[in-house]
């Protein structure tokens, strides 16, 4: 009696998500300022600089041609890799493809991405219709409401507003949402709000002890927190350009 293998197993999915990545905006297109300027920064946060996958914005920059190959050397000198690049001319999208890295338009040409959750678990949805918000309609926005626990492994997220969710999330799990996410728990895995660029988007939970927390893009690693924060109930914002985190109440 013989068995029959499928010989056109699947050996990959493609599944969308939302990761963190740190944009290095460049205003300056001279790789030695550019190596100067990391040198300063490395000695100020030598935990940011471990092997960080970082993409370069070249948007401000009015240059047709780029030391593109020598940029990335830079930053591989101080252990950043980068990945991509965003915005420039047609050389530079070629110089980027070239390099094996690669290519995003301009925020202001780019579309928003809506997440796929990769979770199976059930997902309690709540939708609030369409309001009169100072006289100007607002959209209707999709509220997650998650019960039970964000195991590792699972991503749980909201594309198109608050993620609520009732319980914990564990190291390695991963929550999403378009707005702002509350956590009716510990929070010690990764939490992305302001997904699509919401910069007033928040997180709130019971207990910090989170590997990452983001807001449109901008995030802080669990080393990054005051040590005095965490095990506590927090807030984290977008507030002067930078994550600001307090004590919730």
């Amino acid at each position: 009696m013989s068995l029959n293998v499928d010989s056109a197993a699947v050996a990959f999915t493609f599944k969308g998500g939302m990761l963190p990545m740190t944009v290095m905006e460049l205003s300056s297109a001279d790789p030695e300022r550019i190596r100067q300027q990391l040198a300063g920064k490395l000695s100020q946060s030598p935990a940011f600089f471990q092997h960080t996958p970082v993409v370069l914005s070249v948007e401000k920059l009015d240059e047709p041609h780029l030391a593109l190959e020598r940029i990335c050397a830079v930053c591989r000198d101080h252990k950043l890799l980068p990945v991509a690049v965003r915005g420039g001319s047609e050389p530079v999208r070629q110089s980027a493809w070239a390099l094996g890295l690669g290519w995003f338009p301009p925020v202001e040409e780019g579309r928003p991405r809506v997440l796929e959750s990769v979770d199976t678990s059930p997902v309690h949805e709540v939708t609030r219709d369409d309001t009169q918000v100072g006289g100007i309609d607002a959209p209707a926005l999709a509220t997650r409401l998650y019960r039970g626990t964000v195991r590792s492994g699972q991503q749980v997220s909201a594309a198109e507003g608050d993620l609520v969710v009732i319980g914990a999330v564990n190291a390695g799990a991963e929550v999403l949402a378009a707005g702002s996410i509350h956590v009716y728990g510990a929070l010690r895995g990764r939490a992305l709000a302001g997904i699509h660029g919401n910069t007033h988007a928040g997180i709130y939970c019971r207990e910090l002890e989170a590997e990452l927390l983001s807001v449109a893009g901008n995030y802080k690693r669990l080393e990054d927190i005051d040590s005095q924060l965490l095990g506590r109930p927090a807030e984290v914002h977008f507030t002067k350009e930078q994550l600001e985190i307090k004590p919730l109440g």
